[in-house]
């Protein structure tokens, strides 16, 4: 029966409408995780002398297992947004004498498979055949090994149960940030408490059974959850709960760019693609840390200036390089009605403002690291408040690509054009040339006050550039509606 279901999975791919209009961005797709792939096997490879450098009276395995606690928590953060859980229509099986188990048992057995478990393994083994190279015991690192892949087989399972709650996905998240926090300002040793944990399951053999324990009883709670899912009446009774609705009202003193934003807040909220953009955001607010932590970088003001810009306008970027395809799904009946388009524009302009506003108040901690990182910050603030946010807007204006809201965010390219790879040079580029051309002439003050003077102007010419971004939109209007109904263009 199993084999029956592989054969009705191929057959489906090969079969699809899609299959053709899609074989490029597959292809691409292909070409990408053979080359991450790649990356991960001579990482693994060099992993062993890069630690063995950098902590010369250390064992390789042991600074490893240190950090390992941190591997599962974040690889489960990103399969929350990433993974796309193995979904298979079983609706017309219901109706045949098909054991319920039989399909339970498929989708998991098929979710093992997933290209998010090979990642580990390519990463893991190479460094344990270096391990084998360097005289480590056989035994102890083939079991190792295998714990590792019954930890990855776990983090797997753990994910079908955490991906249907945003309590779960703000629980990972918070204690990530509170790991490592607690870690960095020695408040309790963190790594010393995971590392000895993490380092038995290669001094002691006999604790492998312990992931593959997990593993099994992670299993088994998933397919008691799917077998009581797989109900004929079950998928046709209509799914009815209590709606949680929230009127925004403190939008309202927005006035006319009030009902813009209460839409922007409730599609962000809503949908997964756009809810990974805010949660991505926050987390690029630890970047800061691998750089400014590190002597080598201490002198390196064009790369604070690159820290500010993509710190501040992180979000700026990941959401604002896709107006207006967000709202593509219904843009003709906006753009047929009686709306301000001006307005329209302010109201993005406004939330994006917001975000770069507080980013700029999460990196206020790292003036611990010199007041020249937040001047930096802080200058760089203001470039993405006056002259950025406006050329992302104007942006905007060229992009012809639909973007639907319900699809997983897992390899999806919807509403990627050449204009996402285009804007990057004046949004990211631009104030990092400025800022090092005038730090190398004159000094690092005189850099940041220039960009806080672009900044400045950006903010007095504000109403002039909006009006001809509006006259931009107005122009494109029935060329970006063209495009957002082409629904697999």
């Amino acid at each position: 029966m199993i084999m029956h279901f592989i054969n009705l999975q191929w057959k489906s791919f090969f079969r699809s409408s899609s299959f053709g209009k899609g074989l490029a961005l597959k292809l691409v797709m292909l070409f990408f995780g053979i080359y991450m792939l790649t990356a991960l096997v001579a990482t693994g490879a060099g992993l062993y002398f890069i630690l063995r450098k950098i902590f010369p009276d250390q064992s390789p395995m042991w600074m490893l297992s240190q950090y390992m606690i941190y591997w599962i928590l974040i690889e489960l953060f990103f399969r929350y947004f990433l993974q796309k859980l193995p979904i298979m229509d079983i609706k017309p099986m219901l109706s045949f004498p098909i054991k319920k188990s039989a399909i339970a048992h498929y989708i998991l057995g098929r979710s093992g498979f997933s290209m998010y478990n090979l990642m580990a393994p390519f990463f893991f083994l190479p460094f344990g055949i270096v391990l084998l190279f360097q005289g480590y015991p056989i035994l102890n690192v083939i079991v190792w090994l295998l714990s590792i892949a019954a930890i990855v087989l776990c983090i797997n399972y753990v994910n079908f149960i955490v991906n249907k709650s945003d309590k779960a996905l703000a629980i990972i998240a918070g204690t990530i940030v509170i790991l490592y926090g607690l870690d960095y300002f020695q408040v309790l040793p963190i790594k010393e408490f995971f590392g000895p944990i993490f380092h038995s399951l290669y001094q002691y053999p006999i604790t492998v059974l312990v992931p593959m324990v997990l593993v099994m009883l992670v299993y088994w709670l998933n397919f008691k959850y799917l077998r009581n899912q797989i109900f004929l009446d079950a998928s046709l009774k209509t799914k009815s709960k209590e709606a949680k609705t929230s009127d925004l009202a403190w939008t309202r003193r927005f006035g006319d760019m009030g009902p813009f934003l209460q839409l922007d807040l409730k599609m962000i909220w809503r949908n997964k693609r756009t809810k990974a953009q805010v949660f991505i955001s926050l987390l690029f607010v630890f970047y800061g840390l691998i750089f400014y932590t590190q002597e080598i970088y201490a002198n390196m003001m064009p790369m604070f200036a690159f820290l500010g810009i993509f710190m501040t306008g992180i979000f700026l970027s990941n959401f604002g390089q896709f107006i207006p395809a967000w709202d593509s799904s219904y843009y003709s009946m906006m753009m047929a009605q009686n709306i301000p388009l001006r307005k329209y524009l302010e109201s993005k302009a406004s939330l994006i403002s917001v975000s770069v506003v507080v980013m700029f108040l999460l990196t206020i901690p790292y003036v611990y690291f010199g007041w020249e990182a937040l001047a930096i910050n802080f200058g760089s603030a203001l470039y993405n408040l006056g002259v950025n946010i406006p050329m992302i807007l104007y942006f905007g204006s060229f992009n012809k690509k639909r973007i639907e809201l319900d699809k997983s965010p897992l390899g999806n390219m919807q509403g990627t054009s050449a204009t996402q790879f285009l804007i990057i040079l004046p949004v990211l580029g631009a104030p990092i040339l400025i800022f090092t051309l005038c730090y190398l002439l004159f000094s690092v003050e005189a850099a940041v006050l220039v960009l806080c003077l672009l900044g400045i102007v950006g903010f007095a010419l504000k109403s002039r550039l909006l009006d001809s971004i509006t006259e931009q939109y107005r122009r494109k209007k029935y060329g970006m509606i063209a495009g957002f109904k082409e629904k697999d263009g």
